[in-house]
């Protein structure tokens, strides 16, 4: 089992989250867009150690303080194999047409296929292929949850009309997510908790599998 906690980073409000094994007191940190004082205090009086800084996909908003955050801990990088291209392209990441990032591209540790498995402690994560709101974009599971990134937020979805984005694509996705077994709190790159069954019923994607 876990324990999560949220912080909210960048202008644009995105979700960053830390993840503890309970048994084991390992820590994760999932897209941190930007530097967090609040995050890296949590950090430092836990017990445990990070070990891991998953990305959900490559844009800026997401990845802008991965490099730094891994470096200052000696942790690992771990995102879908498509995901490391963005990582070292600022157009594709979006970093280069927003100054206020000084952009370092850097590569990933852990490239993740569609399905594959790792372990934070005692916990699974299994990573899943999600694309449309980029070609790279990719949900995790693990106990009951799903981190879903800019895939899925409550009762939409995310945008398909920037570079490699596809509506076709995440329609497929959806559909995908929808017709996963069982219930799931489904947590997001940007906005508020929802469920999987909520989606199945009020996402307008997903209401249609």
């Amino acid at each position: 089992m876990t324990d999560i906690k949220l912080f909210s980073v960048t202008m644009i409000m995105t979700n960053c989250y830390l993840i503890t094994d309970k048994d084991t007191g390992d820590m994760a940190v999932v897209d941190p867009g930007e530097r967090s004082d609040a995050l890296i205090d949590e950090i430092n009086s836990a017990d445990g150690e990070l070990k891991y800084v998953i990305l959900t996909h490559g844009h800026y908003d997401h990845i802008g303080y991965a490099k730094p955050l891994a470096d200052l801990y000696g942790a690992k990088i771990v995102c879908g194999k498509l995901t490391d291209k963005f990582l070292g392209d600022n157009m594709l990441n979006h970093s280069a047409f927003h100054e206020e990032f000084n952009f370092e591209p850097f590569s990933a540790d852990i490239l993740l296929d569609d399905g594959d498995k790792f372990s934070l402690g005692n916990t699974e994560f299994t990573y899943i292929s999600t694309p449309g709101h980029t070609s790279d974009s990719g949900c995790y599971i693990f106990d009951d949850i799903i981190l879903t990134g800019d895939t899925v937020f409550c009762e939409t979805y995310g945008r398909t009309d920037l570079p490699t984005g596809s509506f076709q694509d995440i329609v497929q996705s959806m559909k995908k997510l929808a017709k996963l077994s069982g219930e799931y709190n489904l947590l997001p790159g940007h906005g508020m908790m929802t469920t999987l069954s909520h989606e199945r019923k009020y996402n307008p994607l997903m209401s249609r599998v």
